[in-house]
């Protein structure tokens, strides 16, 4: 990295919680005068995602818009592989960086590696050592920090993860997770979500969507939620539904349109991390919540059998619950009702990172293309 022209970094996203993370890595790119980013969007998810990149401040400079309605895992696979390959093609970058565990980051580093150009992996090690468990994201992870060059790991747990399949030391920088980066920012705004509330009542905020939760567990969920408003109506239960059609079929049958879970809407990330903060307890099956709730000081109870976040657990900020409906009903029944056990989990310890990841990792990136050539030029 000679040139006085600024290197050319494709950031490659598809997913709301992607444009979280990689906002601040976006960020940081664009003010060193050594970088150029372009943002590569390929439209893995829709929902909210325009919402959440105005939110920081974002905009496409590649839109693939590869999502089709009822897409299969494989169909987005393919598509998403063939466009990135062309797109990078064409921009000729000096490096891919990409985040997480999304199908949209498994075909970033293939088409990287098959392009010989360096790949940056955000977020690199998280494990649970099951390729079933989340499915399909334990896989992707996985597979993509076979062709990283560099691999972010957010804390030192997901570092000896990394050194336990053998990635050299050299090649792991520890950065902290930019969800944080991202919180604190969107967190200091405040802005409204719009629902009305009684603030006498204690908020519950619900997230569940996991493909791996799908059927049975899901719906074991779904149960203990209605028994936890019926216990406790000095409570308020508000899930912001995914709109995966199996998520929805599930609610539909379970709760219904009525009653004293309030269903809504999924609302865009400003709203959403303030309808977090103001609850009492968090309830998710999702990753990047397990990381923001302890940053909040809030309890949450992850509904899962196993968490490749395990530093808020350990840190005793956040239990794994399962989806057994009498043992979230019971770790919820301590949580409200046990008031020194609450004050012991909402501590607000945070094991995940204190705001400057993106910082970290920008300097790791330029230390990188320091010493290695440029790629090939496009065909």
């Amino acid at each position: 990295m000679t040139s006085s022209t600024p290197a050319r970094i494709a950031c490659v996203l598809g997913t709301r919680p992607e444009v979280v993370k990689m906002a601040p890595v976006v960020a940081a790119l664009a003010r060193d005068a050594r970088f150029a980013p372009v943002l590569v969007n390929t439209g893995q998810h829709r929902e909210l995602l325009a919402e959440t990149m105005a939110l920081f401040g974002l905009r496409a400079d590649v839109a693939l818009d590869l999502m089709q309605p009822g897409q299969r895992l494989a169909g987005f696979l393919g598509r998403c592989v063939e466009a990135l390959d062309r797109t990078l093609d064409d921009l000729a970058p000096a490096a891919v960086v990409a985040q997480g565990d999304t199908s949209t980051v498994l075909a970033a580093a293939l088409c990287a590696f098959y392009q010989d150009r360096p790949f940056f992996h955000v977020e690199a090690g998280l494990r649970t050592g099951d390729f079933r468990n989340p499915f399909p994201e334990e896989m992707n992870r996985e597979v993509a920090s076979r062709f990283a060059t560099l691999h972010f790991a957010p804390t030192a747990a997901a570092r000896a993860n990394l050194l336990a399949e053998r990635v050299p030391d050299e090649r792991i920088v520890v950065t902290g997770n930019t969800v944080i980066d991202a919180l604190l920012t969107v967190r200091d705004l405040a802005i409204p979500h719009g629902l009305a509330r009684d603030r006498a009542r204690r908020l519950i905020v619900v997230t569940a969507h996991r493909r791996e939760n799908f059927g049975a567990p899901m719906r074991g969920m779904l149960r203990a939620l209605k028994a936890i408003a019926t216990r406790w109506p000095d409570v308020e239960i508000v899930y912001p539904a995914h709109p995966n059609p199996e998520v929805r079929r599930a609610i539909a049958d379970e709760i219904g349109t009525a009653g004293a879970v309030r269903v809504v809407e999924p609302l865009s990330y400003g709203p959403f991390v303030t309808l977090l903060a103001e609850s009492t307890l968090i309830l998710t099956d999702s990753g990047g919540i397990q990381e923001e709730a302890p940053a909040l000081g809030k309890p949450v109870l992850v509904l899962r059998d196993e968490t490749e976040r395990p530093e808020a657990v350990e840190a005793g900020v956040a239990r794994l619950v399962g989806t057994d409906e009498r043992r979230i009903v019971g770790e919820t029944a301590r949580l409200l009702d046990d008031p020194a056990w609450y004050r012991q989990m909402a501590r607000g310890a945070s094991p995940y990172g204190d705001g400057l990841a993106a910082g970290r990792i920008v300097a790791a990136i330029g230390r990188c293309l320091e010493a290695t050539p440029r790629p090939r030029q496009p065909r």
